[in-house]
């Protein structure tokens, strides 16, 4: 049964009264119908009901003892729902005692009103509470907004991040004409070997979700340091000479003092630039120590410096270069194999093996004849 107000006012209220003695509800009903719309309910299932259906109740005033389902019960399902979680009860009841008072705020009750009623002590707990429901509905909103502000701000950010990030790693690219779709390429195989690689008991401590994130991030930027080798250097069609190769390895320092450049101009930390750090310095170190510029070897070498080691040289391995043409997928995959243990951390070329057929979809989904 439902009770429209009076007046006539679409942001009029809607109460839920239970009870099961039919006197007791028309007393009620009577008191509180010309400030609001009431529902009516002679029983717990039907008060249940009702809290679910449309129009939602925003309080509810609730007998305690009822046959069957008793208004205890009857609470303990509200607040069981999350649809009826938050809607207020006030219990209303002829019982006086202290602990059925307890009881009752401990399963959720906002307030008590003792029978008989006095009908202005009625309609004032029924304002206070409806009126705090407002309060915390306002707040909950006004939180909800905020939230999806934030949301959307961190959103921007990130968005910003990226492509600055890329942006940077583009700048050295056109420097090598040659490189394509590289930087997609080697940041997509990272990814792939962090994910796999993140519940191996050597990796699980640093590979978390949002640390490989960070390091998926950072990848684009493992030859920042290009853009500081002379273009005789860094273009040059045939083989380099010795003075030459030594010029191009400092690409690698050049890198990671560039970003740590970028540490130091920063406010505060940045996750992705000291993995960036790692990854432009190290990224040509082997795990034999024969690498450059530090001669690291083993677990030394940082850990996204090792993926990056393996991602780099299966691109290079099957890209076109002017002094080389492509290998096949399975042709990069035996010399990847044969420097297991001397180039290449052993674990992450396992990984690499039993990954092997998305690194040829990422090769083939982002081949330098398909654009972006």
């Amino acid at each position: 049964m439902t009770v429209t107000p009076r007046a006539n006012d679409s942001r009029t209220a809607t109460l839920l009264l239970v009870d099961d003695t039919p006197e007791n509800l028309a007393v009620l009903a009577e008191l509180l119908s010309p400030s609001y719309r009431v529902l009516v309910a002679n029983s717990g299932p039907r008060a249940l009901r009702l809290a679910q259906s449309e129009p939602r109740p925003d309080l509810i005033l609730l007998d305690v003892m009822m046959p069957d389902m008793d208004g205890y019960a009857v609470l303990g399902q509200l607040r069981d729902n999350p649809g009826t979680a938050d809607v207020p009860v006030i219990f209303v009841t002829a019982m006086t005692a202290t602990e059925d008072e307890q009881r009752g705020f401990d399963l959720g009750a906002v307030d008590y009103i003792t029978k008989p009623i006095r009908p202005p002590i009625v309609l004032a707990r029924v304002k206070a509470q409806l009126e705090l429901k407002e309060a915390r509905d306002w707040l909950q909103n006004k939180n909800e907004v905020l939230e999806a502000e934030v949301a959307a701000r961190l959103s921007e950010i990130l968005l910003i991040q990226d492509v600055s990030i890329h942006a940077l790693a583009r700048l050295a690219e056109t420097r090598d004409p040659e490189t394509g779709n590289h930087i997609r390429r080697t940041q997509s195989y990272v990814h792939t070997l962090a994910v796999h690689l993140h519940r191996h008991p050597r990796f699980s401590d640093l590979l978390s979700h949002d640390y490989i994130e960070q390091l998926a991030k950072s990848a684009p930027l493992h030859d920042i340091g290009k853009v500081g080798i002379p273009d005789h250097i860094l273009l040059k069609p045939g083989k380099l000479t010795p003075d030459e190769w030594e010029i191009m390895k400092t690409h690698a320092r050049l890198g990671s003092e560039a970003i740590e450049q970028a540490e130091h101009d920063a406010v505060k930390p940045v996750a992705f630039l000291a993995i960036a750090k790692q990854i432009a310095h190290w990224h040509h170190e082997k795990w034999d120590g024969s690498g450059y510029p530090d001669g690291l070897a083993g677990d030394a070498i940082p850990i996204p410096a090792r993926l990056m080691a393996l991602a780099d040289v299966f691109d290079a391995l099957i890209s076109r270069r002017v002094y080389k043409p492509p290998m096949t997928y399975v042709q990069a995959r035996e010399i990847i194999i044969g420097d297991r243990g001397r180039h290449f951390d052993p674990d992450v070329v396992d990984t690499f093996l039993a990954v092997f057929d998305e690194f040829v979809a990422i090769a083939e989904r982002y081949g330098d004849d398909n654009g972006e």
